[in-house]
């Protein structure tokens, strides 16, 4: 066609400042056990295949619901549905079923007999899973890596409630939580085992199998729900949703001092009762727990495992660290569509004001104290634009949590001027 043209035309240029792409903060990835023995008949079971369950019911139609018989306590992910999608009323979840009624079983009794679905026969290995030698398929913790491809959401929290008190289970949540899908972050969560009956024997069997992550929150102590224990790792995680939700999806607030929707706690078999004395002393080790003391129940701690041996806040403090987190996801997920584009100055300028501009939305709602974002000449030498690697510097500050509020009380004698009137 002729290049020569006569008349008015439009021309269009893209908008020099983008929407920026906010990441899940607190969308739960639960690796467990469901009653998927209980499916109608002819329904295929999801094993190792995540499910997006947005209520109970869906849940129920997809995974199944314990039968007569059943141990309702090892079936982990029903209980996690529960509690987190109708007590703390927070959705979605991604839920990650290891049982397989073929696999894990026990021959029937007498001859002919079928084979007796056993979820005890569940093993650490199942739910640390990896990469199938021969299938390339992902299983177990694994399968984080396919939680986004699949539902184009971030994981936001992981948790493998009951077999996370076992260290190997708890090192490979934190390893689960890094570089998912290779650029993401999150935060895990582990449990203390029974066989650590006393509280302050609790920081020594974390130090002793190197459970200390920046990325790892460990909860200590049980929640005691009517006559039932439910895992307390279900719970902070359900604790740390509500206070998102409450914040827009923003995760500046420390779940601390947010309300625990159980009765009680209890670890060992035994009831949990911890002053705040005993409370602070977890706290000071990096561990999460229950406190009773005002208005009930409640998650009371605002550190990660990190925490004391990292002093840098933003591994050490948990939300600082959650705000880190999140910021990076959306970094991530906004400037993508700017990969591959020619290195201009336009582009540089583009990406620089678009999250400036969010970070000064950011401020002025007071969810961080200030941030800006800087494209600076020590970060960016010569040989890394040719190669095409462009960085831009991210201030940041979030606020910390409030751990102490001193007052300081002094007798003033000046007032007795009081008694001789005006």
């Amino acid at each position: 066609m002729s290049q020569y043209r006569h008349g008015s035309y439009v021309e269009e240029r893209a908008t020099s400042l983008v929407t920026p792409v906010t990441a899940e903060s607190a969308l739960p990835v639960i690796v467990g056990a469901a009653p998927v023995h209980r499916l109608p008949e002819g329904t295929a079971a999801p094993v190792n295949e995540p499910r997006l369950i947005a209520d109970m019911q869906e849940f129920v139609s997809q995974f199944g619901a314990p039968g007569p018989g059943d141990d309702t306590a090892a079936f982990t992910l029903y209980q996690a549905a529960e509690v987190y999608l109708t007590r703390y009323n927070v959705a979605p979840l991604v839920a990650i079923n290891v049982f397989d009624p073929a696999k894990h079983c026990t021959p029937g009794q007498g001859e002919g007999a079928p084979a007796v679905p056993d979820v005890s026969l569940i093993t650490e290995n199942d739910i640390i899973g990896g990469v199938d030698a021969e299938t390339l398929q992902h299983t177990g913790l694994a399968l984080a890596e396919e939680i986004f491809p699949r539902f184009r959401l971030t994981p936001g929290q992981i948790l493998a409630p009951r077999w996370s008190s076992d260290p190997t289970v708890a090192l490979a949540i934190g390893a689960a939580c890094k570089d998912i899908c290779g650029h993401f972050r999150a935060a895990g969560i582990y449990e203390v085992p029974d066989e650590v009956t006393r509280y302050t024997d609790v920081p020594a069997w974390i130090n002793d199998n190197n459970l200390t992550d920046p990325d790892l929150l460990c909860m200590f102590g049980h929640c005691r729900y009517g006559d039932a224990l439910e895992y307390g790792s279900i719970h902070l995680a359900g604790a740390i949703g509500a206070r998102d939700a409450s914040t827009e999806g923003i995760p500046y607030w420390s779940p601390s001092n947010s309300k625990l929707q159980c009765e009680g706690l209890a670890h060992a078999g035994k009831p949990l009762h911890l002053g705040a004395d005993k409370a602070a002393y977890l706290n000071g080790q990096g561990i999460v727990t229950g406190l009773n003391m005002i208005g009930g129940l409640k998650v009371w701690g605002d550190q990660t495992t990190a925490y004391p041996g990292v002093s840098d806040v933003k591994d050490s403090s948990i939300p600082i660290r959650r705000m880190f987190s999140w910021v990076g996801n959306t970094l991530i997920l906004t400037s993508w569509q700017y990969v591959s584009n020619p290195i201009r100055r336009r582009m540089v300028e583009t990406v620089q004001d678009t999250f400036d501009i969010w970070l000064n939305g950011l401020t002025g709602r007071e969810v961080i104290l200030g941030g800006r974002v800087t494209f600076e000449l020590v970060d960016n030498p010569t040989t890394d634009l040719m190669s095409g690697k462009v960085r831009w510097h991210v201030y940041l500050c979030p606020p910390q949590a409030g751990r102490e509020l001193i007052f300081i009380l002094e007798y003033d004698p000046s007032y007795l001027s009081t008694l001789f009137g005006a």
